[in-house]
């Protein structure tokens, strides 16, 4: 259901046919890269966090964390993420799948700036054995992101 969600939102920017199911998991970032063949790096995972009791997204690069001084001065607030059974449900999509296409219109995305050092990335679509691959301004334009921020550190 939520691959599928994902799909149809992707189709409005004419990027389904960018999406790729696999046979084995590419829940976790090692996953992914294993089965694409790419740099953990070009894999963008999308975070679930609570500010000021309403969720949001980042995208980042998979070789990036957030960095919780840059998160504070950009939410002023401590970086919480969300608990693991309350992701699907606040953000529309489970851990494994969690990504900015097909979510709950309450969820505002963010991007990132550690993504622009890519021309193309994999982020997940919406389930635990998926990916779409874009160019940052394909994800730009089909996440429908609030703004670029600066709030994590290379790992």
């Amino acid at each position: 259901m939520s691959l599928e969600k994902a799909k149809e939102h992707l189709k409005k920017y004419n990027l389904d046919n960018n999406v790729m199911e696999f046979k084995t998991s590419s829940a976790t970032v090692t996953e992914a890269a294993n089965t694409l063949g790419c740099q953990e790096g070009e894999i963008a995972k999308t975070l679930s966090f609570i500010v000021e009791d309403k969720p949001i997204l980042i995208v980042t690069t998979g070789d990036s964390k957030i960095d919780n001084s840059k998160f504070k001065g950009k939410f002023h607030t401590k970086a919480k993420m969300i608990a693991f059974d309350q992701v699907e449900e606040l953000i529309g999509h489970a851990v494994g799948g969690v990504c900015p296409f097909g979510i709950n219109d309450n969820v505002d995305v963010y991007l990132d700036e550690s993504l622009k050092k890519y021309d193309t990335i994999y982020p997940a679509c919406g389930s635990s054995n998926s990916a779409v691959k874009l160019t940052i301004k394909e994800l730009e334009r089909a996440s429908n992101y609030k703004e670029w921020i600066d709030v994590c550190k290379n790992i």
